[in-house]
């Protein structure tokens, strides 16, 4: 212990002998680590710790209906025929999102809440930190079980902190609830991202969803669902039996269950229904990039170290001619690089501080309650102690085994130029330059492809005019309207909207293209024989007359939906272009039929719309099914308006307006279309961002190591530069000898690091938009600027070298 301490003292002291070299090293281990560190932080909030504050074993799992990539929730029903009798799962809880109005004072309050299974707390591990969780007999009787678990924001925010907030009511959607617990202040819900405030038994589901009675409906797959398994009882086994469980269900509704009838279990941190979903793909990305960076990090320190090392070659003869073996040296040696990679790790802790809540700034300003909670925990902390140590480990165990393994005698003999070691070093420095611009060329291409994917996004057509749309969402269910009540506003609404000045074209709809939420419907179409199993679910939309000419989507055959299509009238649909292509190919579109499960009727196709991108810039020509809200009422819709001028500014008289008819009236999710349409390149402007910087960061450290290196063998060379330039050498000569080492350093780089982007770029193809993983101007751009500066690099110490006096280089040691 009395050796460590010393080597420690020891290290300081050299490490105080050269302030400029150890920043330089702190530095860029600082910038490495750092990386690594906030990444971190983003994973552990988002993938380790899905429910915030709350600890996830990994026995609680997540279950969906379908395919991998095509989730659907589960219907009531189908929850009871895989919750009775099986034997994997402790406990199979459900639940659903549900938007609430809390009634009953002034003002009435949009909030998000959840819909439960009264087993919920239960199987999450969750429990109250006042009052009680839900009772099983509040799973039984549906409108029976009128209670409440409040969150603890909204326990303080509504109710200052109260401890005698258990027993008081609240009201929802103007029915009475007695609250009867309040959850701890780290939960938010189940679904990562997604903030949720209140929690209701399931069995009151008729009072908060406009939908009616899903308690006995076999066609609506609205739940979600997971469990806690047993002891012993795999993944792969409990998905086994829950897909035979639901068998006999499937096999009694087959109509309902086409496609649907496989039971998926992904542990919860994959769960397909919260942010997570997205963050899974994403952040692994960004994590490894910000490895590829540390690693750059390391190999120049290491080249720096072993520069470094030629100076301390003769004390480092000195001290084992005196008996100190080539272990103690390495551990010494060691000992100084991992000082100062916990220097660089505590500057990274303020990086990591500083940087962590940046992920959620990319997202767009909106009603939904996403909420990330992100910050530098002790595990972030010991993750980045963690990292720099491995870091010190990494950069530090070559230099100090080339350093330790000198033969004093040789080196007490020989000046700094002619020693054996030299050549050596030369070769290993040299070959870490490689690596380094190998790693760097892969981080600035894939810099390159996420930097034209973002500038290709803005230059993708949606098929719609996002420009000057005003977007606004209302319930009238949580109003208290009724079918009747309901459609009667909507109405009055629409003719009053469109007699404001300013407003060019108003419409309603129950969804926003690439927005989030949205529905879908099972349909059949005329003379369409489906294969066995094949999933018929096709996105939907309920809109009113005049959408098209709002969004500005051209309907490219037919007509629009008019006041006249209403529920007396016949039935009318209006379909995508990818939706005749797909049913009706080589056949006219208009007049055919189809059912929607929507209310089980027969609509008429009356018109043809272009296609557009309905949920990601990226995806192909999706299917796609409009119907008219007279002939199908919804009561949450969402008001469209297309506005001369700034949309906010005008959207204040049409909130105005919308008051007029009900001042009580909640509107929320209020926005413009523009900024709505930024929810679908969010994945390409955090990776762009940060790889962007990442790759940035990476053509420095490049620069630096290859700098270094030719500025470290010229040096070793200058004996050799004066004997040739003193038998006749030119100038040109000089430049040729020096900048040609450096020029083959970097086209081997180059050479590897197109290499390795060829083989790796195409697992990127699912994040990029409009851009190939293979663009071949990505490509050659990156690697001529990689060159370029890697040979500017070069010819500062090639300059210095052909100045060099002959005179003074022979006499150069």
């Amino acid at each position: 212990m009395t050796s460590f301490w010393q080597d420690i003292r020891y290290s300081l002291r050299i490490i105080a002998k050269a302030p400029g070299y150890a920043a330089i090293a702190i530095l860029t281990l600082a910038l490495g680590i750092g990386a690594n560190a906030t990444i971190f932080s983003w994973i552990n909030s988002a993938l380790l710790n899905p429910v915030p504050g709350i600890s996830i074993p990994s026995e609680v799992v997540s279950l969906t209906l379908g395919k991998p990539g095509q989730p659907f929730g589960f219907t009531y029903p189908d929850l009871e025929a895989v919750r009775n009798g099986q034997q994997s799962f402790a406990g199979i809880a459900a639940c659903w999102f549900a938007q609430m109005s809390l009634t009953g004072k002034a003002k009435p309050e949009r909030i998000w809440g959840m819909v439960t299974s009264a087993n919920y707390f239960d199987v999450l591990g969750v429990r109250p930190v006042l009052g009680r969780a839900f009772l099983p007999s509040e799973d039984e009787k549906p409108g029976g079980a009128p209670v409440a678990v409040i969150s603890y924001r909204l326990w303080q925010t509504h109710f200052g902190a109260n401890p005698d907030v258990l027993g008081q009511n609240i009201e929802i959607n103007k029915h009475p609830y007695t609250i009867v617990g309040v959850t701890p202040a780290v939960f938010q819900g189940s679904q990562t991202g997604v903030r949720t405030e209140i929690w209701v038994p399931i069995m009151m589901e008729a009072q908060l969803d406009a939908r009616g009675d899903l308690i006995h409906d076999h066609h609506n797959f609205w739940l979600l669902i997971f469990g806690r398994l047993k002891p012993g009882v795999s993944l792969a086994q409990a998905q086994a039996e829950m897909t035979l469980r639901l068998k006999p269900e499937a096999k009694n509704y087959p109509e309902e269950h086409k496609g649907k009838d496989t039971v998926i279990a992904y542990p919860l941190w994959r769960n397909p229904w919260g942010l997570n979903s997205f963050l899974s793909t994403l952040l692994p990305m960004l994590m490894i990039t910000a490895g590829l960076v540390l690693l750059l990090a390391c190999a120049n320190v290491a080249n720096l170290m072993l520069v470094r090392s030629v100076a301390r070659r003769r004390e480092i003869a000195i001290r084992m001619s005196l008996g100190a073996s080539r272990w103690r040296l390495v551990r010494q040696l060691l000992v100084e690089s991992l000082m100062l990679a916990l220097a660089g790790g505590g500057v990274a802790l303020l990086i990591t501080f500083w940087t962590a809540g940046s992920l959620m700034k990319f997202m767009p300003v909106t009603d939904y309650p996403l909420s990330l909670t992100i910050g530098t925990d002790r595990t972030v902390m010991f993750a980045t102690l963690a990292i720099a140590l491995l870091t010190g480990m990494i950069f530090g165990i070559l230099p100090a085994l080339r350093s330790s393994g000198v033969a004093p005698i040789t080196v007490l003999k020989e000046d700094s130029s002619s020693a054996s070691g030299t050549l050596r070093k030369a070769r290993l420095a040299g070959g870490l330059v490689v690596a380094q611009i190998s790693l760097s060329l892969l981080l600035l291409i894939c810099a390159g492809l996420f930097i034209r994917s973002v500038r290709s996004a803005q230059q993708i057509y949606p098929g719609f005019n996002s420009h000057n749309v005003w977007i606004a969402s209302y319930d009238l269910f949580t109003a208290g309207y009724s079918e009747g009540t309901g459609a009667q506003f909507d109405r009055q609404l629409v003719a009053k909207l469109e007699a404001l000045p300013g407003v060019q074209s108003v419409s309603l709809s129950d969804r926003v293209p690439l927005g989030f939420g949205g529905g879908s419907t099972s349909v059949k179409p005329e003379g369409y024989v489906s294969q066995p199993n094949e999933v018929m679910e096709t996105q939907a939309a309920v809109i009113t007359p005049n959408y098209f000419k709002t969004m500005q989507i051209p309907i490219v055959k037919g007509r629009d939906f008019s006041l006249q299509d209403t529920k007396s009238s016949q039935r009318a649909a209006i379909v995508s272009e990818a939706f005749a292509e797909r049913y009706w190919p080589h056949q006219e579109a208009l007049g055919k039929q189809l059912n929607s499960d929507f209310t089980n009727e027969w609509f008429t196709v009356v018109g043809v719309a272009r296609d557009t991108k309905v949920r990601a810039l990226n995806e192909t020509s999706t299917p796609f099914v409009y119907l008219p809200l007279y002939q199908y009422y919804k009561a949450d819709m969402i008001i469209n308006a297309r506005v001369a001028g700034d949309p906010l500014a005008v959207g204040k008289t049409i909130q105005n307006t919308v008051h007029e008819l009900n001042p009580d009236l909640v509107m929320y999710e209020v926005n413009t279309l523009e900024s709505q349409e930024l929810f679908a390149s969010f994945g390409q402007r955090v990776a762009g961002t940060f790889v962007g910087a990442f790759g940035l960061l990476a053509l420095i450290l490049a620069a630096v190591g290859i700098y270094g290196v030719t500025a470290y063998t010229t040096r070793q060379r200058t004996h050799e530069i004066g004997i040739r330039m003193a038998l006749g050498a030119s100038k040109e000569d000089i430049l040729r000898l020096v900048l040609g080492h450096g020029l083959r350093l970097t086209l081997i780089g180059v050479g590897l690091g197109l290499a390795a982007s060829f083989a790796l770029t195409r697992y990127l193809s699912g994040l990029l938009l409009g851009v190939t993983s293979h663009d071949a101007l990505t490509f050659s751009s990156v690697a001529i600027l990689l060159s370029a500066v890697s040979l500017f690099a070069c010819f500062i110490p090639t300059r210095r070298a052909m100045r060099v006096d002959p005179m003074v280089a022979l006499h150069y040691e």
